[in-house]
């Protein structure tokens, strides 16, 4: 095909008005904006009641109600006009604008697309009303004179926008949806009200009120108001943190509240909500652990930061914000985050929200120190002074019972579990028997009533004089279920227990709590990376993987040598070079990811079999747990009450 030939086209200033058509598509590209830079304009006018009336999707009419200081006349003959601002002289306030508004392009941007009205008053007695069509920049000097008004109005302002990009038909066609539209308007909406909660805000939609957020004293109240039912707001909290130059309000869910995706994830900064993946990943890796299978907290991030130590003028609609120190932001959230998470798991999920900033509470501050107690209270030196070690005590009674027949469950081998058990064991709970059957009862129905046979018990009472009084659950070992769950009773109460999760978290506090062993390999695992920042994660955290047991090597850039792993570590070369790099995505986190990794490797896995005594050592220490999760966030167990099972088999009513 024969090229054709270029014409030529001289060069050109385009007209006024085509010109500012399309820098307002900037600031104004559909009805949402209408609502985000009306209603900006409101608070910074000190409204307290805020309203916004939609038509059409807000296409057809957007109009925003407020009851601030209003204008006077003068005023409103220059508001409509480019660059007109009564908050910034200087190019010094802009880059220090404590205003959600300060360039003065809304009110011109929406002139240029749409008609507008403005009905405006500063005391009530004396209104003024101005009403502009797209353009008609070139007769401000006329509309001063011909198109402003006397009227009626109480003090405040009211905007009117009506057939926008009416006159603008190339990008009226781009819209969406009346219904989509409004569905875009209503988050702008509650994204500003979720700001600013001591204002009430009304949508109005084709007439209905279709929400009313009244005034409340703080964001966790706003925020539940506009993203929580009635029955969710007991478990939804507010982390307060502060560091030089901003201070930060984290409103998030308790893990009862896990959401599929991070829709109802928000980031403010001095008012605005801005788009910050940052900010997000730092919300995420300060409640990382708590909730478990791809899940994600809801939350919101209000920071208020110095002016000076901010931009927000770097995106035409301020969606994006330059921070000065963003990774000091990003260190107060996720540490305050998970030092708050850890408290509200060891005090319970149920803690009721009672105002006080649990994350700077120094009751609960050492994870490793409190929650390691339970997994190794005791020594080698206690198994000595018994003569033997409780672990084979407890293979022992395993062995006598299996040997007389009356279970025949098909036993994997345990290897690591067991061992790792061996450290719980040292310092077990006693134990007791339940009373024997009478009468008629048959011997298998005895023997199900048996959860430790007499030659069990023996090996029992050696460890409980052993090992001093019971752990404060009191908890007594009634059986398995599925393979994988362990069935406890205590006053009243039935417990059933996650037993691969159980295990995982006592790892998890043992291996935080002591120093990972190594194991050197005789031959060296290697591997290639793909990205230039995994090899400077891993080369800035060398020796930070080495003290979890991960020795690396590198002499080219890209390749990599593991030559040790920790020991007892079984998984192949892949898997391990997968867990690994894996390790890079957790950021911050990365010691917790490996740890918890390591500890649901070396678990009691689902379908393994755990003799009597392991069992009930295990339950012990599972309802010791001051963190009743695994290091995954799953909850380790769940309990049903005597009057719940009565109720089902409806013995009460």
């Amino acid at each position: 095909m024969a090229e054709q030939e270029t014409q030529r086209r001289a060069v050109h200033i385009l007209s006024a008005d085509v010109a500012r058509k399309i820098a307002a598509g900037e600031v104004v590209d559909r009805p949402a904006a209408l609502v985000r830079e009306l209603v900006d304009n409101a608070i910074d006018a000190g409204a307290r009641t805020i309203e916004v009336q939609l038509e059409g999707g807000g296409a057809r009419r957007t109009e925003v109600i407020d009851d601030g200081i209003g204008m006077t006349r003068e005023d409103l003959a220059l508001c409509w006009l480019p660059h007109a601002t009564s908050k910034v002289e200087s190019l010094e306030d802009l880059l220090a604008a404590e205003t959600l508004g300060f360039r003065g392009e809304a009110l011109a941007a929406i002139t240029a697309v749409a008609r507008v009205e403005i009905l405006t008053s500063i005391d009530g007695r004396e209104a003024w009303q101005l009403s502009v069509g797209p353009g008609g920049f070139e007769r401000a000097a006329e509309a001063a004179e011909r198109y402003i008004q006397q009227a009626r109005r109480v003090r405040g302002t009211t905007v009117r926008v009506l057939g926008l990009f009416d006159a603008v038909p190339a990008r009226k066609k781009f819209l969406k949806r009346d219904g989509a539209e409004a569905l875009l308007c209503r988050q702008v909406f509650i994204d500003k009200a979720m700001a600013f909660p001591d204002r009430t805000f009304r949508l109005v939609q084709e007439g209905d009120l279709k929400l009313f957020f009244p005034p409340v004293a703080s964001y966790r109240e706003r925020f539940i108001q506009t993203q929580c039912t009635e029955e969710e707001k007991p478990f939804v909290y507010e982390v307060f943190a502060k560091g030089e130059g901003f201070s930060v309000s984290m409103v998030i869910g308790g893990p009862e509240l896990y959401r599929r995706d991070r829709r109802q994830q928000f980031v403010f900064a001095n008012g605005r909500r801005i788009q910050d993946f940052g900010l997000l990943q730092a919300l995420e890796y300060g409640l990382q652990g708590a909730f478990p299978n791809g899940t994600h907290p809801l939350g919101a991030l209000f920071i208020t930061i110095d002016p000076a130590l901010a931009d927000f003028n770097i995106h035409p609609a301020k969606r994006e914000v330059r921070f000065k120190d963003p990774g000091a932001i990003h260190g107060t959230i996720s540490k305050s985050l998970r030092q708050f998470m850890h408290n509200l798991l060891v005090r319970g999920s149920n803690l009721a929200y009672s105002g006080q900033d649990l994350a700077s509470d120094e009751s609960n501050n050492n994870l490793s120190s409190t929650a390691a107690d339970g997994f190794a209270a005791g020594s080698s030196s206690a198994a000595e002074a018994t003569g033997t070690s409780h672990a084979a005590a407890a293979r022992a009674a395993s062995g006598s019972r299996d040997s007389v027949g009356s279970l025949n469950f098909p036993a994997k081998p345990l290897e690591s579990s067991r061992l790792a058990m061996e450290a719980l064991l040292e310092s077990p709970p006693a134990y007791r028997e339940l009373p024997r059957q009478t009468g008629t009862a048959s011997a298998e129905l005895i023997q199900l009533a048996e959860p430790v046979r007499a030659a069990d018990t023996a090996n029992a009472a050696d460890l409980a004089r052993a090992a001093g009084p019971t752990l404060k659950q009191g908890a007594l070992f009634v059986g398995r279920l599925f393979g994988l769950f362990l069935i406890a009773e205590s006053k009243g109460r039935l417990y059933i227990i996650d037993q691969h999760a159980a295990h995982e978290r006592i790892l998890y506090n043992h291996l935080s709590a002591h120093p990972v062993p190594q194991q050197e390999l005789l031959i060296p695992i290697v591997f290639e990376t793909d990205a230039e920042s995994t090899d400077r994660f891993l080369t800035a955290h060398q020796k930070q993987l080495a003290q979890l047991g991960i020795v690396l090597e590198t002499e080219t850039a890209g390749q990599w040598n593991i030559t040790a792993l920790p020991a007892g570590w079984k998984k192949g070369d892949q898997e391990t070079v997968q867990d690994i790099l894996a390790l890079e995505q957790a950021g911050e986190a990365f010691t917790d990811r490996w740890l918890a990794t390591m500890a649901c490797h070396m678990a009691i896995k689902d379908g393994d079999y755990v003799d009597d005594i392991t069992a009930q050592a295990l339950i012990d220490a599972a309802l010791d747990l001051p963190v009743p999760r695994c290091p995954h966030g799953r909850p380790i167990w769940t309990v049903i009450d005597r009057e719940d099972l009565l109720k089902a088999v409806r013995r009460i009513e």
